[in-house]
């Protein structure tokens, strides 16, 4: 056990941690008296499965997250091991984004491409680029290598319910899972996380932003049965609602908080009954606290918060995420500053955390970043477009409440997605057991996984 600990060491570089300073060789904690110590330039780290190559953007999160836990040597130590060693899923978010084209997008708005007609191309690109850019995939395989990140419950569906909506999205994270399965796959059970994680790959477990819906209204069941088909394509959790009103119910916009509809509560046992998992991240409060009275099986808010901590129609009150526990399910706190409120940082993070697991119990409680990593050579193909952009209109589903929370480039930095491993640290300086940890980084959401399936 010493010889591996010790090997490990050398491999992340963490044999040059001091004990006073606490500082990483190539980091620094930034603290008032040791700002200083071991600023040692770094070419590649690996805090997680293997190494990977320290760019400015990653580091510099990773010193933002560093300076505000202000972990301990053994702390930090132990951490990056526990979470290397460990099967790590974000049960809601998003793989990192490739860069566009930026000639190409040019040349489409030169063209005068429709406001529709870009957003299908700029989705295309950031979803499906590394297929056929070997700078992009550099910049995915380095990413996940530095999230330490087995699986993404990736959302693979547009927001709404139409059927032609939600399959663009599906079919091009199927294209790139199928085009770059030896390093990223698809994983259609939780038996292909486990599998991807033992042969130091990556997966994608897929969700969908919408209930499928013919919208033709002849019978519940005909209504239905395109559950059935999308779960076959591989959705393996669906929102019910996505901030407004559907017929299913109320999303959690909607001032009404009007609840779950008959249709509703059918739709939840189509769900139980194919194996899609109830996913309420979206809904509003009294629609998810019937969903979940209804289901059978365990269900979920994917990615929110505590609103005890921080009240926005985005997080969940205690009645609301005791109805999920008593399911058997789990709340995944998110990365979204204005959701955290207070610091709305990686600190504030392990707040909500924190509160679950206290109050709720560690069964409870997962991570859902709802938070991607975006290629560093985003801004460089962005220079290459000259031509004006279309004006556009509000989105249909947009109903935020207005507020004065300032978000800051620094809070959302210390929660950067590459920063996972220093989520692991951070409950570890919490003083939560291993057994605790691996729960909520990914025990948790297999559980329910498997459950839903039966």
């Amino acid at each position: 056990m010493k010889n591996k600990r010790r090997d490990f060491l050398k491999l992340t570089g963490l044999a040059g941690l001091t004990a006073a300073g606490g500082a990483l060789s190539g980091f620094t904690l930034a603290t008032d008296n040791d700002k200083s110590k071991l600023r040692q330039p770094v070419a590649s780290q690996n805090i997680t499965d293997s190494p990977f190559k320290m760019t400015d953007k990653i580091k510099e999160a990773f010193d933002r997250g560093l300076n505000i836990l202000k972990p301990t040597k053994r702390q930090l130590e132990h951490g990056l091991e526990l979470h290397r060693n460990s099967v790590v899923i974000d049960t809601y978010g998003f793989i990192p984004t490739a860069a566009h084209d930026g000639a190409i997008l040019n040349k489409a708005l030169g063209d005068h491409a429709s406001q529709l007609e870009m957003q299908d191309l700029q989705e295309e690109m950031s979803m499906t680029r590394y297929v056929i850019s070997q700078r992009e995939r550099e910049e995915l395989e380095n990413a996940f290598k530095a999230s330490g990140v087995t699986c993404v419950i990736q959302n693979a569906g547009e927001e709404g319910n139409e059927i032609k909506r939600l399959l663009k999205r599906l079919a091009r994270f199927t294209y790139t899972t199928d085009m770059l399965r030896g390093f990223l796959s698809k994983a259609a059970t939780p038996d292909d996380i486990l599998h991807a994680k033992k042969e130091n790959r990556h997966a994608l477990y897929f969700t969908g932003n919408g209930v499928p819906l013919p919208q033709e209204w002849v019978s519940v069941e005909e209504e239905l049965r395109y559950i059935r088909i999308f779960f076959q394509l591989g959705i393996r959790m669906m929102h019910l609602t996505y901030n407004r009103r559907n017929v299913i119910g109320d999303g959690c916009a909607e001032p009404a908080n009007g609840g779950l509809s008959d249709f509703g509560r059918a739709v939840v046992k189509e769900m139980n009954k194919v194996g899609v998992i109830v996913d309420i991240a979206h809904s509003g409060w009294q629609t998810s606290l019937e969903a979940a009275q209804v289901s059978q099986r365990p269900m979920v808010a994917s990615h929110t918060t505590v609103a005890s901590i921080n009240k926005h129609i985005r997080s969940k009150p205690d009645n609301v995420i005791r109805a999920i526990a008593d399911t058997g399910g789990y709340i995944g706190i998110c990365c979204i500053p204005r959701f955290l409120g207070g610091s709305g940082d990686i600190a504030a993070m392990m707040k909500h955390i924190d509160y679950v697991v206290k109050k709720f119990g560690s069964d409870h409680v997962a991570i859902g970043t709802d938070y991607g990593h975006r290629s560093q050579y985003a801004a460089e193909e962005g220079k290459k477009i000259t031509a004006p952009r279309p004006s556009s209109r509000t989105r249909w589903e947009a109903l935020w409440p207005p507020d004065d929370y300032k978000e800051t480039e620094a809070m959302r930095q210390s929660m950067a997605w590459t920063n996972w491993p220093l989520f692991t640290v951070g409950m570890v300086q919490m003083g939560y057991s291993d057994e605790t940890i691996r729960k909520i980084i990914g025990g948790n959401t297999l559980r329910v996984a498997k459950a839903a399936l039966g």
